[in-house]
This record gives C-alpha cells, sequence and structure tokens, in this order.
C-alpha cells in the first residue's frame, strides 16, 4: 500500500474512476427498480437540467395512462412551437429496446405533427433499433449514457467528496 506522499494523480484519477463505475452501476440498479412514473419524471428532469426546456419553456410528464405512446414532453420556447417528445423504458440490461419500439415511438411523435425524439433506456438499443433512429430523427440513450448524463448534471446523485489539487501558474511568475 502506497503512503499518502507515494500517491500520484494517476491513482487518485484511477480511484475515482472505479468510484464513478460503481456509482452509474448503483443509479442503473436503482432506476429499474423505480415506479414507472417516478422515472419518467426523473427522466424529465434530467433533460431539463440538460438545458433542453429552452428559455421560458416548460416540461412536463404525461399522463399515466392513455399517454398515446409519449411519456414527455419539451417545449423549447415559451409558446411550445419546438416540442421534443420523450419515450422512456425501464429495462434490465438482458432486455434491448427493438426496431418495433423505435416505429411504435416514431409513428406517436408523427401524430404530434413533430419530427423529433429522445428514446431513453436503462438498457441497450439492437442494431436495427440504432438504424431506425438515425432515419427517423430519434435520438437514442443507453443505460450507459444514461448514467454519464446523471452524473454530469447531477441529477439522482449528491456530490460526496470533492478533491482540489493545485499547480503553479507558471505566466504569473514571468
Amino acid at each position: 500500500m502506497k503512503t499518502n506522499q507515494e500517491l500520484s494523480e494517476q491513482d487518485i484519477q484511477d480511484w475515482t474512476d472505479a468510484s464513478t463505475e460503481q456509482v452509474q452501476s448503483e443509479l442503473l440498479t436503482e432506476m429499474t427498480k423505480m415506479n414507472p412514473y417516478k422515472f419518467e419524471k426523473l427522466m424529465v428532469r434530467l433533460l431539463t437540467a440538460m438545458g433542453y426546456q429552452g428559455s421560458d419553456g416548460q416540461s412536463l410528464v404525461t399522463n399515466k395512462s392513455n399517454d398515446g405512446g409519449i411519456d414527455g414532453v419539451i417545449n423549447q420556447d415559451p409558446l411550445g412551437l419546438q416540442q421534443v417528445y420523450i419515450q422512456v423504458k425501464r429495462y434490465s440490461p438482458s432486455n434491448s429496446v427493438g426496431r418495433p419500439e423505435i416505429a411504435a415511438f416514431a409513428g406517436s411523435i408523427k401524430l404530434r405533427h413533430t419530427d423529433r425524439g429522445v428514446f431513453i433506456t436503462t438498457s441497450s438499443f439492437t442494431k436495427g433499433a440504432i438504424e431506425a433512429a438515425k432515419d427517423l430523427n430519434i435520438v437514442l440513450v443507453n443505460g450507459d449514457m444514461l448514467t454519464n448524463l446523471m452524473i454530469k448534471y447531477r441529477v439522482g446523485i449528491e456530490t460526496k467528496q470533492q478533491f482540489i489539487t493545485y499547480k503553479i501558474d507558471r505566466d504569473c511568475f514571468e
């Protein structure tokens, strides 16, 4: 075991990366156990934190049932002229989202006279789903990307500890 003085920045980075991976795994586990409606709310909250709500826009979760295949809507402007529709699936890692789910979502957003959507899952997407999404202007967010975004935008997590390191600003002494 190294002493504190022997710890390198790489050691600290390796430890931080391992800690982050652990939190990502825990996030996926917690999300797959969540109430589906609360999960939808969490995903709308994430997209809002990412800035997709727009200036004076609003974001909302649709009704629990009879939502027409849409789990959330983000109005990117005050009048709701630019809308992004959201579909979310809390799937286990072994249950990938396929082309039929993407096609159904695309149909749902087309019925609302728009051409864009975000499909979020805690699992992954099949090759067919990825190909269909490209053709249908649907952004896909799989479990790995989802947990990365949640950490980056601080949704569903708390800062446990922060470490700051310093170096000399050589420009200051020239």
